[in-house]
């Protein structure tokens, strides 16, 4: 019951995530949005949200998991509101901004809870259900919000969020245990402070690069704050007494193995997965709902696999170092699928789709995992801040380089379906890449602690 309860307040995150999306068209036409307007409309959402992460998990740790997680829903909530309601496009950038907040709470106490409540030997398949709501919400936010602006206006969309997060808000209060660290060590102020200047500005470099230019002053003038931000919060956090994040974290392999693996598949599929919407739209011709159905296949795999414990299962004879092994080579075996079977139709992205799906359901729970449990279960929020930080940047730089391969391909004459194959084989690299990385890691570090 407790993990149905983190799973909806996760899902209320994950749907607008993505359901924005397939509202631009109606925004720009309504709201008289310009391209800009847009822009900041998507990016002040990911900014407040990657840029706090960690200090949301902080605050959870200190504060308490369940206070954070309804003040994440109360706030993902009114922001909600105001969206909705919105009449203008300075309102509504606000409003996400808003939103941003609330879903970094969200998003790093839902992991913290389920690390918390469930026993070692429970927590696997707690995390493949948490994973597969994930890509549940990845599958449904565009089908959710097709939907809604055929038959509603585009403020629907963010409305329909209320709902959902006031049940959540009911149950969390009613059903969910608190749990915080032992002991209440001064708040790192400095550190969070650092932390968010650095992630924010560095995540606005990352997808300000495709659009204007990587030597262009706006994305200069990011990385000249990200880079000294997150220098100088690297330097307080090992000189502090009670820091923040705790850098010897890094000194231990499963950590360090499980960081690595992370940040090669988000930026592997992530940006696989931004070309493969421009792969089914722009080559093989479907309507944006069209596209959103036929990913779908993807979620439904990861979902299927997780929440009938076959993925537990595999997970559980194969260890971790195995599974993460598995999974990361069915996932590049799907991008390498998309890129090269049947460019001129549907079954090779199909099947590419059905692998991924595969390979998602037994990596990710088991990368998140291993990097949970290479952290006291005291810094469980931090752990989910981490986690959650290295997914927005692996997702970031992946868009970023993937979508720059695609323009260098078209640039030097080939077409637009020999681009899109090219940025998946990279992809396909990279998610390989962070397997065995990972894998050889963590396969050292147990034969070490034994």
């Amino acid at each position: 019951m407790i993990l149905g309860v983190i799973c909806l307040a996760q899902l209320t995150v994950l749907l607008d995530n993505t359901v924005l999306n397939v509202a631009i068209p109606s925004l720009t036409r309504e709201l008289h949005a310009a391209t800009s307007d847009i822009q900041w409309m998507i990016n002040a959402y990911s900014l407040v949200q990657s840029g706090l992460l960690l200090t949301a998990g902080s605050a959870a740790d200190r504060y308490g998991r369940k206070k954070m997680l309804i003040a994440g829903l109360a706030l993902f909530g009114i922001g909600s509101l105001v969206a909705g309601l919105a009449d203008s496009t300075p309102q509504l950038i606000a409003a996400r901004a808003g939103m941003g907040v609330g879903g970094a709470l969200l998003l790093t106490t839902t992991l913290a809870v389920a690390m918390q409540i469930f026993a070692p030997e429970e927590q696997p398949k707690a995390i493949g259900i948490w994973s597969a709501v994930n890509a549940l919400g990845f599958a449904g936010g565009p089908l959710i919000g097709g939907f809604v602006l055929d038959h509603f206006w585009w403020g629907a969309i963010f409305l329909i969020n209320l709902p959902v997060a006031g049940l959540a808000l009911v149950a969390v209060v009613a059903l969910v245990p608190e749990s915080k660290a032992p002991r209440g060590d001064r708040p790192d102020l400095l550190g969070a402070l650092l932390s968010t200047i650095g992630m924010a500005a560095l995540v606005y470099a990352i997808i300000s690069g495709p659009g204007h230019g990587w030597t262009s002053a706006r994305v200069l003038g990011a990385a000249a704050v990200a880079v000294p931000a997150l220098g100088a919060f690297a330097w307080w956090e090992n000189r502090t007494d009670e820091p923040m994040l705790d850098l010897r974290f890094f000194a231990d392999r499963r950590f360090t193995g499980a960081v690595t693996g992370a940040v090669l598949i988000t930026f592997g599929m992530g940006g696989a997965l931004f070309l493969l919407t421009q792969h089914l739209q722009s080559v093989l011709g479907y309507g944006p709902l069209e596209a959103g159905l036929r990913t779908a296949p993807l979620a439904l795999t990861v979902v299927a696999l997780n929440f009938t414990g076959i993925a537990a299962k595999w997970s559980a004879r194969l260890g971790t170092p195995g599974s993460i092994a598995l999974g990361m080579v069915l996932m590049s075996a799907g991008l390498v699928a998309i890129a090269e079977i049947d460019t001129g139709g549907y079954a090779g992205t199909l099947a590419g789709l059905l692998l991924i799906g595969a390979g998602c359901a037994v990596a990710n729970p088991a990368m998140a995992h291993a990097i949970m449990s290479a952290i006291p279960p005291e810094r469980a929020g931090v752990g989910a801040g981490i986690n959650g930080t290295l997914a927005e940047f692996g997702n970031g730089l992946g868009v970023a380089v993937l979508g720059a391969v695609l323009s260098s391909s078209v640039a030097s004459g080939e077409s637009l379906s020999e681009g899109l194959g090219a940025g998946q084989l990279v992809g396909a690299v990279a998610v390989l890449a962070g397997g065995f990385v990972a894998a050889g890691l963590l396969r050292r570090a147990e034969r070490v602690s034994a």
